[in-house]
Parts: C-alpha cells; structure tokens; sequence
C-alpha cells in the first residue's frame, strides 16, 4: 500500500501542513485508567469493527500488508469473477464469510453474515482515480456484484460491507441502495453521490484522526453513520495515518480485551502495541483479563529536549 500513499501524498501536498493532533479518544480523557486508557465506547466499536477492518484491509489483494491470519471468525470465500471491462476501472472486492464465537466454520454453520468489501483507490495506475473518484463508474458496477452475490446464496445470513478510503464510499452507496445492509466504512473518502440520511443508523465510520483525507472532508461532509475519530498512531504522518493495516491493527488490538478472537489474531499476526499504548514493551496487556497496571497517560507530543547551548 506504500506507492498508494506515496503518490495520494503528492496529490494532497498542497492541501494542508503537517500536523500532529492532541488524542481525544485515549489517555487523555477520564478513561486514562481503563484498559491500555481506552474509554469503555470504543473497546466496545472495536469489538464490533475489527473483523470489518481486517476484511477491509484483505479486500487489498495482492498487497505485502495483509493479515496471513483472519481469526476463527472471518473466513474469506470465493467471490464472483469480475468481467474485464469492470476490472479495467480498477473496481475490485472481497467476500467473507463472518461467524459467530460459538460456530466458527464448524460443520457448516450458516454465518453470522456476509461481508463485501470493497478495495479503496489503488494508485499503481490512473483507472481507479478516473472511474472511482472523478466519475461515479464504480459506484454503478459495485451495486451490480453486491446484487449479484446477494442472489447466490438463500440462507439466512445478513448481508453486510466495508471499506478502507473510496472502498469506503462504495460500501456507503450500497448501504443506501439495500437499507438491510450494514456498512462498516475506514479512512473514508468523501466520494459518494447518494443520500447518506438514508440508513444512516445502519452506519459505522472510525478515521484515524489527522489521516490524510480529513482536509478534503473539509469541502464534503463524511455520510450519516456512528462516527468515532481515534487516535491509534499520534507520532504518524497523515498519509501514514491512512493506512487500513494501521487502523485495522489498533482496532483489533483494542479489542483484544475483551475478545478471544481478536486476542488470537494480535498474537497470530504478531501485531505490535500502537503508539498510544503507553508503558514497556512487556507491559502484560492486551488481554481478557487485563493485569492491573498505572494509569496510562500518553503524551501526544514529546516534550521540546532543552538545548544546552541555549543557557
């Protein structure tokens, strides 16, 4: 994913100086003594999201950065071929299958849901940036594959979709099309033509806070969704902030607390501390049961190193 931001990097450069953001969902607030100094609220949207977020980041296929290991929960199953002339628009997505705790892909348990997720704008070419951000091409064609992965399958499972940046914009158009459908939605471009007051309960939108698209949601507002702005990586840069790996680890991180599954994915996929889990590398958490610790305050910004030339 490194060239994609490298080039959205040349592509936004005039758009704002770099910045570095105080955090406002972690450490500083009245949750500073809670698990890692996560609030209560997004332990419990990142219990709901990472299996989202990870999908999303796998939606990716072909990149260095995916997760080798999904956990016993989300399973990634075969999808629709994509015809050519949709291909050339650089339009791609991942289907997979989301189970319960109880049921995970044992004897063919009819999944908690299905997930589309749909690939963000890949800037190995100029297709995706033409037919997915300046035209509305994609929007059509992703509609047609959700219709048609839809009619595959006559069990019971719900439907829902995700996506990191103008993935993102596609699963919020087919949460507006379908208003069964839940859509999970990252880093999200503000790309989307339809109207997003429409299903607008069904919605779930986590950015990283300061991520490299925040300065064009200044000109278009982000959809109607449950937004949470978190602040897993505040030493980062902007165009490092909207990576879908980085969001996707600290999420799930997160919600290794209080999750088994998610617990088994950090240490499958040996998924480091984000920067906001202050104290040692070998403090003893994430975890079930987390082990007491101190107050975990985390410092945004490091303090200015006196010069000693200056006195």
């Amino acid at each position: 994913m490194i060239p994609r931001l490298i080039t959205l990097a040349f592509s936004l450069l005039t758009l704002s100086g770099c910045v570095t953001y105080p955090d406002i969902t972690q450490s500083r607030s009245a949750c500073r003594a809670e698990p890692g100094g996560w609030c209560g609220f997004v332990r419990g949207a990142a219990v709901e999201s990472y299996p989202y977020a990870i999908a999303a980041t796998n939606a990716y296929q072909g990149d260095s950065d995916l997760f080798g290991d999904t956990g016993s929960r989300l399973v990634m199953i075969d999808r629709l071929p994509i015809a050519p002339e949709d291909a050339k628009t650089g339009f791609d997505y991942q289907l997979f299958a989301l189970y319960g705790d109880d049921d995970a892909g044992r004897n063919g348990a009819v999944p908690v849901a299905r997930i589309v997720a749909f690939r963000g704008t890949d800037f190995d070419g100029v297709a995706d940036v033409f037919f997915g951000t300046l035209r509305s091409d994609q929007i059509d064609i992703a509609r047609r594959y959700f219709a048609a992965e839809r009619a595959r399958f006559g069990d019971a499972a719900a439907w829902h979709t995700a996506g990191h940046s103008m993935g993102g914009a596609l699963a919020t158009e087919i949460s507006i099309a379908y208003p069964d459908v839940r859509a999970w939605l990252f880093n999200l471009s503000p790309f989307y033509r339809g109207d997003s007051d429409i299903n607008a309960a069904n919605r779930t939108l986590i950015n990283e806070r300061g991520e490299a698209l925040r300065t064009l949601r200044k000109f278009r507002s982000n959809p109607a969704a449950d937004v949470f702005i978190i602040n897993c990586h505040p030493q980062k840069s902007r165009f490092s902030k909207h990576s879908v790996r980085k969001l996707a680890d600290c999420l799930t991180w997160i919600a290794a607390y209080e999750s088994k599954d998610a617990l088994g994915v950090v240490r499958a996929n040996a998924i480091a501390k984000p920067d906001v889990e202050c104290g040692p590398p070998d403090k003893p958490h994430p975890g079930r049961t987390p082990a007491p610790h101190p107050v975990c305050v985390h410092q945004s910004r490091p303090d200015k190193v006196p010069d000693p030339a200056a006195d």
